[in-house]
């Protein structure tokens, strides 16, 4: 059973959501106050988090910044006006996917089912499985640590970097859609929009310089621009 950490200082959202939760197979805990949601994710035993963007001590994104330096949890925001900019401020700090409230119970649960698939058997990391080092010029990706360093030194990466970066890597030179990418990495279920891969794309490129990595095909998609290293 995958164990769910809810922070959200609305007491009453808990009890139902985690009655809800336990129909399938997911074990709902929820923490009031990000301090206290801290301190239980740093205690260990989480698979996913959610997070509202309202809270009190530090916001919803200040939280996910704090849990991004520490852990690579699939994380899910909660953001009560639903705004693209939430959406997309949420996204930049490395949360996995947002649900703009009201929100439906099942709906969430869709959305944690996919990040949770994600984390342990996404598409891309399957198919490269048998390599367990890609090896570019300047660049090293080892799938069984699901590491990355570029010209020797590591670079620290979420997730989703990881694994669009893997995705793209799989298959040098292909030209991968928007679309193409939501499916891979977010899964049919979400109800996502295009803007979410130029962000995390952004954010890979800056933190992949000096290499100039991922190559854009206007009105087509990315590509990995980088060679093979030599045998």
């Amino acid at each position: 059973m995958h164990r769910i950490l809810l922070i959200d200082d609305d007491a009453q959202l808990g009890p139902p959501l985690a009655t809800y939760f336990q129909r399938f197979d997911l074990a709902l805990t929820q923490a009031l106050r990000p301090s206290d949601g801290l301190a239980r994710l740093r205690a260990g035993g989480f698979d996913a988090a959610i997070l509202d963007v309202m809270l009190p001590e530090m916001d919803g994104f200040e939280l996910c910044r704090t849990i991004r330096r520490e852990s690579d949890i699939p994380i899910v925001m909660l953001t009560a006006r639903g705004e693209v900019m939430d959406r997309v401020v949420g996204l930049e700090l490395g949360a996995d996917d947002y649900l703009p409230k009201p929100f439906e119970p099942r709906e969430l649960v869709a959305r944690l089912q996919t990040v949770l698939r994600r984390r342990s058997t996404v598409p891309a990391v399957q198919a490269m499985a048998r390599q367990a080092t890609l090896v570019f010029e300047g660049l090293t990706i080892d799938t069984a640590r699901r590491s990355v360093t570029r010209q020797g030194e590591v670079v620290d990466l979420t997730g989703t970097e990881y694994e669009l970066l893997l995705l793209l890597a799989r298959d040098p030179g292909k030209v991968w859609s928007r679309d193409d990418i939501l499916n891979q990495l977010r899964g049919h279920e979400a109800e996502l929009y295009t803007r979410a891969v130029d962000i995390v794309v952004s954010r890979l490129r800056k933190k992949l310089e000096p290499l100039d990595c991922i190559k854009t095909l206007r009105n087509a998609g990315y590509s990995l621009a980088l060679r093979r290293a030599a045998p």
